[in-house]
């Protein structure tokens, strides 16, 4: 059985940086695209950034677009998220999910996620 585990998390203020690490245990890591998702109190959850098996493409919502790092290291596991310039906006929880391709649903349950708080 697959498990995830976020971390990372924390309080910013606007402009800071915060890096989020997710590690995937009990699945076949390095075969899958993975994504980072956040949703806010009283909305949807939404993809983030992904990244594909080799990193060699990314993909970013316009919202994040030129802030936010995607990279993973396929070795230990893990896909992480470098947050630059935070926003207010930025406050959600976070998730990380494995997906078989970039547009596709996320496969496996979800781990519990790790809070980002944008705050003065």
């Amino acid at each position: 059985q697959a498990q995830i585990a976020e971390s990372g998390g924390g309080l910013g203020t606007p402009g800071e940086s915060l890096r989020l690490s997710c590690t995937i245990s009990g699945s076949d890591f390095s075969r899958y695209y993975l994504g980072w998702y956040r949703q806010a109190p009283g909305k949807e959850r939404e993809l983030v950034a992904a990244i594909s098996t080799t990193s060699i493409t990314t993909h970013y919502a316009d919202a994040v677009k030129g802030r936010f790092i995607i990279t993973r290291d396929n070795s230990k596991s893990t896909v992480y998220l470098r947050m630059n310039n935070l926003k207010p906006e930025d406050t959600a929880l976070y998730y990380c999910n494995t997906q078989r391709f970039l547009r596709d649903p996320p496969l496996l349950p979800w781990g519990q996620g790790t809070q980002v708080t944008v705050a003065s």
